[in-house]
């Protein structure tokens, strides 16, 4: 069943819409071109309008990723910015203070890195201090039997358990120090991520859509702050009902309406997403518009979807330059059987081509109606 958008004013005229003569007298004037033609019928499937929303085809939302003050905002909203514009930045002093610490704490853990290498050659190097090349030919290793008579005595204390001991020991400290640089240079990387986060950057080139902060409010991480959209390219997004997706397929090309100045434009079907709503049992699509189109993100647009289960039946089509308005109801001259031109009110439904309109009522297939009679504004001249 086709569905067509009928003004409340129209409503107060239903009554009317099956064919009243609501005029007799022609215009006289010999300069207008006109023409009879004869009113043609094609068969026309169902089709259901839904409503929409024009979105931009690209839009984010910078959040705070620190706690801190907004230091800069870089314009307001409309202001066109290229990829990679800085566009919001938060308070890093913090940040940096604790960077130069952990650049401190860094060359802290290189020099014990150095000192636990050294160390430990050493005692590879020269077990005991470098007591093997005393002068008095090992007198420090009988020494240090001396130092520790039971040890000797128990088997405990050989200068071979002893070296080994020692390695293990100094081979600690070395693992340690390669720790605490990792350690410390981790540190770094970290507040190095928080200040690249300090900064919110243009990601593609766009426009400010919305600002939620000014420069010197306190933000919490999580905290929204500003919108950017790619509105260069334009799109529609629409809830379809679940019943008629088998009717939509990528790719394809629909009728539009925007709303602004009632455009009529041709879509083209881009995404569709593969999860239903739940809770709706609507499937989110989005569709292109053509290049140029009236009308921003925000604004409201209808889709026409066919419906693959309605019935088809045949419908008269007229010209578009057919129809005469009187205020926001269409009517069109018909030649009746008397010959006299008579004016009907009709029902209009889905666009017919480029310059065709259906009608759903006030008028038949087969009916002689006058065209080109009608200036720009849609009444008699």
């Amino acid at each position: 069943m086709l569905i067509s958008k009928i003004t409340a004013f129209g409503v107060m005229f239903a009554g009317l819409l099956n064919g009243p003569v609501l005029a007799q007298q022609p215009p006289q004037d010999a300069a207008i071109q006109e023409t009879v033609i004869t009113v043609p019928s094609i068969p026309v499937g169902g089709s259901v309008s839904l409503g929409g929303t024009v979105v931009p085809y690209k839009d984010v939302t910078f959040s705070a990723q620190i706690p801190g003050r907004i230091e800069h905002i870089a314009g307001e909203e409309g202001d066109s910015f290229e990829a990679g514009a800085e566009l919001v930045a938060i308070n890093d002093d913090d940040l940096l203070a604790q960077r130069r610490a952990a650049w401190a704490n860094l060359a802290n853990a290189e020099a014990s890195l150095r000192n636990a290498g050294v160390q430990y050659s050493r005692e590879w190097i020269s077990p005991y201090g470098g007591e093997q090349n005393d002068m008095m030919g090992g007198m420090g290793s009988m020494m240090r039997k001396f130092s520790n008579p039971m040890q000797n005595f128990m088997g405990s204390g050989s200068p071979g358990y002893e070296r080994h001991a020692d390695l293990y020991s100094y081979s600690t400290r070395l693992d340690q120090a390669k720790s605490q640089l990792v350690a410390a240079r981790s540190r770094i990387e970290e507040i190095d991520t928080k200040l690249r986060d300090a900064k919110s950057v243009a990601p593609f080139a766009g426009v400010i859509t919305r600002k939620m902060v000014e420069v010197g409010d306190p933000v919490q991480p999580g905290q929204p702050m500003l919108g950017f959209a790619d509105t260069s390219k334009l799109q529609i997004e629409v809830e379809v009902p679940a019943r008629l997706m088998p009717g939509v397929k990528k790719g394809m090309v629909v009728p539009a309406r925007l709303d602004v100045g009632d455009v009529d434009i041709q879509a083209r079907v881009e995404q569709i997403f593969p999860i239903a709503d739940p809770d709706r049992h609507t499937v989110k699509v989005k569709l292109d518009l053509p290049p140029g189109v009236p009308g921003g993100p925000g604004m409201y647009a209808e889709v026409m979807i066919n419906d693959i289960n309605a019935k088809v039946r045949d419908l008269p089509v007229v010209p578009t330059n057919a129809l005469v308005w009187r205020g926001s109801l269409p009517g069109v001259y018909v030649l009746n059987e008397s010959n006299e031109r008579e004016l009907r009110l009709v029902r209009t439904g889905d666009p017919v081509g480029a310059d065709g309109i259906a009608v759903l009522s006030g008028l038949r297939a087969g009916e002689r109606i006058y065209i080109g009679a009608s200036g720009p504004s849609g009444e008699w001249q």
